[in-house]
């Protein structure tokens, strides 16, 4: 696809998921304090994933690979 830039793409989404940790905090309390709070910590998964994924584009289509094996003794980088 003319345009796309997997690599830039990623990166974008790495970017996401660090400024979701840097999010600050808005002055809500109870219910609403934890809802935030949730959705921060599923914004930082979802980003964060896609952000580890190996894309390949082939013949029209975009496919993200997520390990989400734990890591080996053999191989930490898993």
């Amino acid at each position: 696809m003319p345009g796309l830039d997997i690599d830039a793409m990623i990166a974008r989404f790495q970017e996401r998921a660090a400024s979701v940790k840097k999010r600050n905090l808005p002055p809500v309390g109870g219910d609403e304090r934890q809802q935030f709070l949730d959705q921060a910590q599923n914004d930082f998964q979802d980003f964060g994933m896609i952000g580890d994924a190996q894309a390949s584009l082939d013949d029209g289509i975009l496919t993200l690979t997520i390990d989400l094996r734990p890591p080996t003794e053999e191989d930490p980088d898993v």
